[in-house]
C-alpha cells in the first residue's frame, strides 16, 4: 500500500516560498517577490526557491524535510498598505488563523499536518507586506511593484538569519523597441 511519504519529493534544506494568486495584483506579491530574488540573486545548492502559488496541502510534498522555510506574501493586516509584517514560528500559525485567501488555508493545514506528524519545520518566517490593490489584474500595482526591492532585501535578510549567503547578480535590463 502506497503511503503520503512515497509522494514526497527531496527537498532543500532551505525554501523561499512564495505563495499568492498572480490574476489579483497585489495578492501574488509572495509569487513576484520570489520571482524577483531568482533574477536577482544566485544562491547556494540547499536553496530551493518555489513558486506556491494558489497550491494549498500539495506543498507539503514540497516542503516536508526542510529546516527553514521563508514564505514570502501579502499580508492582510490592521495597517496602511505598503506596512511589512514579520512572523517567526509559533506566530505564523497564528497568523494563518486570520485566513486572508485560500492558499494561506492550505500553507496553514501543510503546517499543521506537519506539526501533529512529528515532521515540523524547525525554522518559520513569513515576511509579508499589506497589499495595495487586490483587483484582476496580473501586474502588481505600481506601489507594489516599487517595494520590491527593498522587500527582496529585507528577504535576503531573513536568508543570511539561516546561514544563506545568497549573491547579487548583475541583472541585464530588457530595453523595448
Amino acid at each position: 500500500m502506497k503511503s503520503i511519504y512515497d509522494e514526497i519529493v527531496p527537498v532543500a534544506p532551505v525554501t523561499v516560498l512564495g505563495i499568492g494568486n498572480i490574476i489579483l495584483r497585489d495578492e501574488g506579491f509572495g509569487v513576484r517577490a520570489m520571482e524577483y530574488l531568482e533574477e536577482h540573486y544566485s544562491f547556494p545548492q540547499e536553496v530551493r526557491l518555489l513558486d506556491g502559488g494558489t497550491l494549498g496541502p500539495e506543498l507539503l510534498h514540497f516542503v516536508t524535510g526542510t529546516e527553514k522555510l521563508l514564505i514570502l506574501d501579502a499580508v492582510a493586516g490592521d495597517a496602511a498598505p505598503g506596512t511589512v509584517y514579520r512572523f517567526e514560528n509559533d506566530a505564523v500559525m497564528a497568523h494563518f488563523q486570520e485566513k486572508m485567501s485560500s492558499h494561506e488555508i492550505g500553507i496553514q493545514d501543510v503546517l499543521a499536518w506537519l506539526t501533529v506528524t512529528g515532521r515540523s519545520i524547525p525554522n518559520v518566517v513569513v515576511l509579508g507586506m499589506q497589499p495595495y490593490e487586490l483587483t484582476a489584474g496580473l501586474t502588481l500595482s505600481p506601489e507594489m511593484a516599487a517595494a520590491l526591492p527593498s522587500f527582496a532585501h529585507r528577504a535576503v535578510e531573513e536568508l543570511v538569519r539561516f546561514g544563506v549567503i545568497p549573491k547579487e547578480r548583475s541583472v541585464q535590463r530588457r530595453q523595448t523597441a
